[in-house]
């Protein structure tokens, strides 16, 4: 059997160092925005070149108390990406926002400066790119529009934890940017966890209030909070992975680059534009015989997924704002995408076998 991701085999890699760390955690008891708390976010800031890098509770949130801080509230519309997942558009709507939803490039699947800028009415306060399973957007096609009309960035950067553009990490390019930390991802914690990143000083006081109640001085509140803090044993688990996430996000490429090499004439393999740095959050190829591959893969106890069956502007939640709405590169992608397993411990003659099952499949 192959795993989507194999947590064990990282876990067991580190285990001596995060169980020490843990249990020197229990020990201090300070368990809510303890020193690995503010360790952490010390170093992911270093890692990631910005001024400021806060932990929060979950990757959602991030997104969410970054759009409040950025000044993003009822009325407002922030162009936004439909092949993603639902945190996404999500919390734009905590905001009382609405996601106006552009269609994507058909190579790397994100958003576009030309799709953007035509869906800009004078209720656009913000473009919210997402740098899907790792690629990074058209960062300076995206910020060409913004400035040219106005508009924040806030950075979805949930799967594309050291994934960069032309030397600069992303997550440092908008007015404020959000990261998860779910289990899963390149920097993933053993639960939730989220971090905002900005360079905006007054971003930062914002987040830092609205993560914990509303408060800067305890017992003193200036606005309605919320409770999302990083946790401090996640904390720990972070520290520890984030020393490794260059030599982590190099064996994710290894892997990615074997497979496109061997699946080269067999599907649409994922495209890398040589400016930015793909991570391979996920390693998604597109196939008119998707079904066909993904029975066979299932067969064979092999994982994959289709990430994202369903596209935003068409589940049931968003039918009131997209009526009419027609995204065909989008629908098309989802129609046709399919995910293979990918992680840093995934070893050659694992992504030889996949390759093979495929290889079956199409009669190849």
């Amino acid at each position: 059997m192959i795993p989507m991701v194999d947590l064990k085999t990282q876990y067991h890699q580190l285990k001596d160092e995060i169980d020490a760390g843990l249990l020197a955690a229990l020990e201090n008891t300070a368990f809510v925005m303890g020193p690995n708390v503010q360790a952490f976010e010390k170093e992911a800031a270093e890692y990631l070149g910005v001024k400021h890098a806060i932990g929060v509770a979950n990757g959602t949130e991030a997104l969410h108390l970054a759009l409040l801080a950025a000044g993003i509230g009822q009325g407002d519309e922030v162009i936004t990406s439909a092949f993603t997942f639902i945190a996404t558009a999500e919390a734009i709507r905590y905001v009382g926002a609405k996601p106006v939803f552009v269609d994507i490039d058909p190579r790397t699947f994100n958003i576009t400066p030309a799709t953007v800028e035509a869906a800009i009415t004078p209720q656009t306060k913000a473009i919210m790119p997402v740098h899907l399973f790792g690629q990074p957007v058209d960062i300076a096609g995206i910020q060409a529009v913004a400035h040219k009309h106005g508009l924040k960035i806030v950075e979805d950067c949930a799967q594309s934890f050291g994934a960069s553009v032309d030397g600069k990490q992303t997550g440092g390019f908008g007015l404020a940017s959000g990261f998860s930390f779910f289990p899963s991802k390149n920097l993933g914690a053993y639960g939730d966890g989220g971090l905002v990143t900005t360079n905006d000083d007054d971003v930062a006081a914002k987040v830092k209030v609205l993560r914990n109640h509303g408060s800067e001085v305890r017992y003193y509140h200036d606005v309605i909070g919320y409770n999302s803090r990083l946790d401090e044993l996640q904390a720990v688990i972070l520290r520890v992975k984030l020393k490794r996430i260059a030599q982590f996000n190099e064996g994710r490429r290894r892997s990615a680059h074997l497979y496109s090499e061997l699946l080269a004439g067999l599907v649409e393999t994922p495209y890398e534009d040589g400016i930015g740095v793909h991570v391979y959050h996920q390693y998604t190829l597109l196939s008119d015989r998707r079904d066909a591959i993904q029975a066979a893969l299932q067969n064979a106890q092999i994982a994959c997924a289709v990430y994202y069956p369903v596209p935003l502007h068409q589940q049931k939640v968003f039918a009131a704002d997209c009526q009419g709405v027609s995204l065909p590169v989008t629908e098309a992608v989802a129609a046709r995408c399919l995910s293979l397993p990918i992680f840093p411990e995934l070893a050659e003659e694992q992504v030889r076998e996949v390759v093979g099952v495929i290889r079956s499949a199409l009669g190849a």
